[in-house]
Order: C-alpha cells, then sequence, then structure tokens
C-alpha cells in the first residue's frame, strides 16, 4: 500500500487466476520514517510521538494539489495500527493449535519470499516474514478518479511516492466518501479494494491474511509483485513501476512452479494469462474509442449518448469472448457487475503500456533474472522522457508474455 497508494499502486485493474478485477494489489505509501520495530522503547510511545510530528510537518509541506494533513493522519494512523498486529510467522508455526491451512499457507510464504531473494535477486529483508489478521476482505481502499470525458486519471501528490492516480483509504467509509466528493464534482469515480499492502521497503512489509484468499500461485504472484516494488521504484512513473513489477511477477511465478515442481499449476496460469490478455486488449480498444470520442468537438450531450454507446459495446464484445475463446468461462463477470466509466479505464495503460519494453529487456539479458535486473535499474535512471520514450517502443518481434 502507499501513502498514496502506489498502483497495482492500485495494483492490477485486470485480475487473473479468476480474482475480482476490482480489488488492487495494494493501497497507500507511507513517508520515509523510521521503522517503528527497529526503535527503542515501547511502539505506542512512538507512534504516537512519530504520529504527532509527521502531521505537523506534513502540514508545513502541504501545497496546492496535494493530499491534505488529514489524508496522511489517517494513512499513518491505519500504518501503525496494522505494524502494531504483525505476528513472526515462525512464532505462529511453531505454535499448538495453529490451523493446518493457515500453517500449510505460512509455510508456503516464507517459500515464495526465500525463492524471490536466493533466485530472482528481489530484496532480501524481513518483508513477508510477518502476518496480521485483518478480518477483512480488504485491507484499504483505492479511489480512482477520471473527469466525465477523459480517459486521464486525476493526479494526487504525495511525499514519498510522488503524483499518482489515485488515493488509498484504509476505513471503506472514509473512501466512500471521497470518492462521493468527486463524484459531486462530476467525476467518473470507482473505489478498489486493495489487498496487498506495501511500504516499498520503508518498513518491512508484513503477509496479511487478505492475501490467502486465492491460489498458491496468486499468493507468489503478490509477494513477486510487492517485493520488485521495494528492488526498484522510480518516483512518480506509475507505467513504469507498475509494468517492471507486472513482468517481474509474471516471469517468476513461472520459474518458482518450474522449480519447485508445481508443473499442474502453469496451464491454469497461463490460460488465466492468455484470457487477461484478451482482455486487456478489448479494454485498450475501449480505450480508444473513448479517447477519439472525447477529441472529436461534439457537444457533450452527443458525447454522452456515444460513450453509453460505447461501453455496450464493449459489453458485446466481452460476451463473444466468453462465448467463443473461452468455452463459456466468464473470467471476469465481476468486472462488469458495477457501472462501467472512465475511472475503471484510467488505468489499464499505465499496467499494460511497457510490457513490450521489459519483454525485449529480458530477451536481451538471455533471459537471465538477474541480468534483466540490473538492465531494468539502468533503465529505471535514465531521464524522464527517455525512459517514456522506451516504455513506449513497438511490440515487433517480442515474444507475448505467455511464452516467456
Amino acid at each position: 500500500m502507499i501513502l498514496a497508494t502506489t498502483g497495482n499502486t492500485i495494483q492490477d485493474i485486470v485480475p487473473k487466476f479468476g480474482t475480482d478485477p476490482h480489488k488492487a494489489r495494494k493501497s497507500i505509501v507511507i513517508p520515509k520514517l523510521p521503522a517503528l520495530h527497529k526503535l527503542p522503547g515501547p511502539r505506542t510511545r512512538w507512534a504516537t510521538v512519530l504520529l504527532a510530528l509527521t502531521a505537523v510537518i506534513l502540514t508545513l509541506l502541504h501545497l496546492p494539489g496535494c493530499a491534505g494533513p488529514s489524508y496522511y493522519t489517517q494513512a499513518i494512523s491505519g500504518h501503525l495500527a496494522l505494524m502494531g498486529d504483525r505476528e513472526d510467522i515462525r512464532v505462529i508455526l511453531d505454535r499448538s493449535g495453529t490451523d493446518p491451512e493457515l500453517q500449510r499457507e505460512l509455510e508456503l510464504a516464507l517459500e515464495i519470499r526465500a525463492f524471490a531473494t536466493e533466485q530472482l535477486g528481489l530484496p532480501d529483508n524481513d518483508s513477508y516474514t510477518e502476518f496480521v489478521r485483518t478480518g477483512r476482505q480488504a485491507v484499504s481502499w483505492n479511489v480512482v478518479a477520471a473527469p466525465e470525458f477523459s480517459i486521464q486519471a486525476r493526479q494526487w501528490c504525495f511525499v514519498v511516492s510522488g503524483c499518482v492516480p489515485y488515493r488509498g483509504y484504509f476505513d471503506q467509509e472514509k473512501a466512500a466518501e471521497f470518492a462521493q466528493k468527486m463524484r459531486d464534482k462530476s467525476y467518473d469515480v470507482t473505489v478498489s479494494p486493495a489487498i496487498a499492502y506495501s511500504t516499498l521497503g520503508w518498513f518491512d512489509d508484513p503477509l496479511l491474511d487478505t492475501m490467502l484468499q486465492y491460489s498458491d500461485e496468486q499468493l507468489a504472484a503478490f509477494i513477486f509483485h510487492e517485493l520488485a516494488h521495494q528492488q526498484l521504484y522510480v518516483k512518480s512513473d506509475t507505467v513504469f513501476n507498475e509494468t517492471y513489477a507486472g513482468f517481474v511477477e509474471e516471469v517468476a511465478v513461472r520459474q518458482w512452479a518450474q522449480a519447485t515442481g508445481r508443473h499442474e499449476l502453469l496451464p491454469h496460469w497461463q490460460s488465466m494469462e492468455k484470457a487477461s490478455t484478451q482482455f486487456n486488449e478489448l479494454l485498450m480498444k475501449t480505450r480508444a474509442r473513448l479517447a477519439e470520442e472525447y477529441d472529436s468537438g461534439r457537444s457533450e450531450a452527443a458525447m454522452r449518448v456515444n460513450k453509453k454507446m460505447i461501453f455496450s459495446d464493449m459489453k458485446s464484445e466481452y460476451q463473444v469472448m466468453v462465448n467463443e475463446q473461452w468455452n463459456g468461462r466468464n473470467y471476469f463477470k465481476s468486472w462488469f457487475s458495477s457501472e462501467l466509466n472512465n475511472a475503471r479505464l484510467a488505468l489499464i495503460n499505465s499496467y499494460q503500456g511497457g510490457v513490450c519494453a521489459f519483454t525485449k529487456l529480458y530477451e536481451s539479458a538471455g533471459r537471465d533474472i538477474l541480468q534483466f535486473q540490473q538492465l531494468a535499474a539502468e533503465k529505471a535512471a535514465m531521464g524522464k522522457e527517455q525512459r517514456a520514450a522506451w516504455l513506449s517502443q513497438p511490440c515487433t518481434v517480442i515474444a507475448s508474455g505467455r511464452d516467456l
């Protein structure tokens, strides 16, 4: 999560493995503060001091167009509460009476984390060695807003993460209140539950019970994705950050399944990857049609009618996919369970744009993930315009993600 939200923050708008497409990977990014578990004295005392000092500092730092002190206060309060509820996974495993399924999942998480650090060159720290029972379906909620006649998401700026196209809230009601404020300003809005939590390495991120709701390969994907954000994060560049983490995730899950003898997981993974790719293409096509409509110069009344028609066409094309390409499997049914609007599509390019660039980089590294990490770091160090140009390179003669 972030003091903003990093993507997948919102993390993937397009789901895989049958997960709810409204559920993001993570949520709020926290400012650079000393990790509470590394501070002397009781956590509660330090939590109070840090919260008070941070509120003062952020009040002084607040500028027009940036998140205000009240937003940071709720984010930091939620973060401190979450950190205070952490339990060492090995202590839980050694405890008599631990639920057998929870024990299996916690052991699996430690195995996945070890693979990430030993085989993929991802950060070797204490992230995902502690567990938090939230008792909730999501750890936080991300709000995305876009103008009625634009597919460009509204940006918010934060102290550490820079400017990102969403705001994360630990409290669902507060997220709903903010979403309504944006609707009252005539924005298209969507609220996405966040499953995982990332502080981009400033703190040791915990494993959450919300991350255990899905399959084993999805748990691996969550951990690989979040550790990739810790490995490499470019401030205010959502496209680079999310595409990089998503690419590492896809390659890593495949390598992990193969290396650990879980070959039976790959057919499902690959079929969902293929379906996800096809669905992404439909979403990108819809985005392009909407962008063309909004640039047409037509009256607002005409654009409103055409906008509705474009979304209707999208639903129809999706049903054709289900019937003719997926043998009736309605993989993304929940994506259509609520209103379709600009906000629902605003981040699609952020999480899909740049895939071909990273695929080509992986090929140039000889499909060596460690060499790829070094090359990716070099791309991250480029200037903003140069990096954007690199990310936008065409997909000619590059293997698709499912062929990697």
